[in-house]
């Protein structure tokens, strides 16, 4: 009876399909509001269980000749998920940072290449009986791959890094117009899903040189190791997996996505006032409409509610959110974001030199102010008033004679 021997390597590239098969089974069966953005998670790991499965049926040594002794059509099958990763990571990217993200019809087009790969792959291979595909099978190498196969690949994984590249836009988008519409930006921490966004780009990247590698190997005989690469690739791509998995179990459940039709909105304004700006006959600023914006801040104190947004503050003044975010934009030169938490440190000033307010900490403060982070708040103390708001609450009650151990409350 023959047995079927694994390599390392190869238990390495199964143990990576596992992980993400049985992940993406629990995440099917979680119940949350963030539905949609797990189910996206979990088609994108099973694209990521798929993959190494392909790797290990085109390359495995002992695994290839199995395959092709069972079915030949093993071969190429589960290649296709290389063309549904990049639209998958994309979809998933949308739907963790704007909560009301649907896959609508635009998004479909993404799959085009994967259409065109499915026909080439039909016409090429599975449209021939299983004595043909056997055929073609035996005696392949990877020096020996054709020029069309070779410019396939490069451009299937060219694609998979265009499709991170998105991703990297999209949240760096997502950011900017945040400031415009939200004066507390913490609701949204893009810090694991920005790790997993560049951990992938920079894994396309590397597959993207080792098909340059193997194509200077087949086309030009340069000797390239491109299974040494290839390898490298494989093992980075099991641990950051194993990395994607603890930050979506640790992080995920406390990522809170924003409404993308106001942010939306909110960035079309900032544009309209954007080109008005650059306009010679741009119309002048609305003075009385900034006077009444200025007061309104200063008397209602609206900043003082951490959740506040642009379109809360505009109905307030029963005034076109567009009118508001032009008017701030341009007579303030502050986006949102800078024009609340602007008036948040003003009055966090205040009560830290205010000796009644004495028994406050500094986490106090920040947080009746409007802050919801601490770090937040220091960052923009510091860069506003340049010092700490330990070292501010210090000096001013020097100015006022007390000592300072009445200020050196945290």
């Amino acid at each position: 009876m023959d047995i079927l021997i694994f390599n390392v390597h190869d238990v390495v590239l199964m143990m990576t399909s596992y992980q993400c098969l049985l992940f993406a089974l629990l995440l099917t069966a979680v119940r949350s509001e963030q539905k949609n953005s797990y189910l996206l998670l979990a088609a994108f790991l099973v694209t990521q269980a798929l993959i190494p499965m392909d790797t290990l049926i085109s390359y495995g040594a002992g695994v290839r000749q199995w395959a092709i002794d069972t079915s030949p059509n093993l071969f190429y099958l589960f290649g296709f998920a290389y063309w549904l990763e990049g639209p998958v990571l994309l979809w998933y990217t949308r739907s963790l940072i704007y909560k009301d993200y649907r896959i609508g019809r635009a998004d479909l087009l993404y799959l085009i290449p994967f259409a065109a790969y499915a026909l080439f792959e039909y016409f090429t291979y599975f449209r021939f009986d299983s004595a043909t595909k056997i055929a073609m099978l035996e005696g392949y190498t990877p020096q020996g791959e054709s020029l069309i196969n070779l410019v396939i690949g490069f451009g299937r994984e060219s694609l998979r890094l265009l499709f991170g590249i998105f991703c990297l836009i999209e949240i760096r988008n997502c950011r900017r117009e945040m400031r415009e519409t939200y004066s507390n930006v913490e609701r949204i921490d893009f810090k694991w899903l920005l790790i997993l966004v560049w951990g992938f780009v920079l894994l396309r990247g590397w597959a993207v040189l080792v098909n340059v590698a193997l194509t200077l190997a087949a086309q030009m005989d340069i000797a390239v190791d491109f299974r040494l690469m290839g390898l490298a690739s494989n093992y980075t791509v099991f641990i950051l997996i194993s990395a994607m998995i603890f930050f979506s179990l640790t992080y995920a459940s406390m990522f809170e996505g924003i409404d993308r039709k106001q942010v939306a909105s909110s960035a079309d304004a900032v544009m309209i006032g954007a080109k008005e700006a650059n306009q010679e006959t741009r119309p002048a600023v609305d003075t009385e409409l900034a006077e009444r914006i200025a007061h309104y801040m200063q008397t209602e104190k609206p900043y003082l509610e951490p959740s506040l947004t642009l379109e809360q503050l505009a109905a307030k003044l029963d005034v076109p959110k567009r009118h508001v975010s032009t008017t701030i934009n341009r007579h303030f030169e502050r986006n949102f974001f800078e024009f609340v938490n602007h008036y948040r440190i003003e009055e966090a000033k205040s009560r830290l030199s205010d000796p009644h307010c004495a028994d406050l900490t500094v986490m106090d403060v920040l947080l009746d102010c409007g802050f919801n982070t601490k770090a937040t708040f220091n960052t923009f103390f510091k860069k506003l008033v340049g010092m700490t708001p330990t070292e501010f609450r210090k000096s001013a009650y020097r100015g006022h004679g007390l000592p300072e151990k009445t200020a050196s409350v945290q």
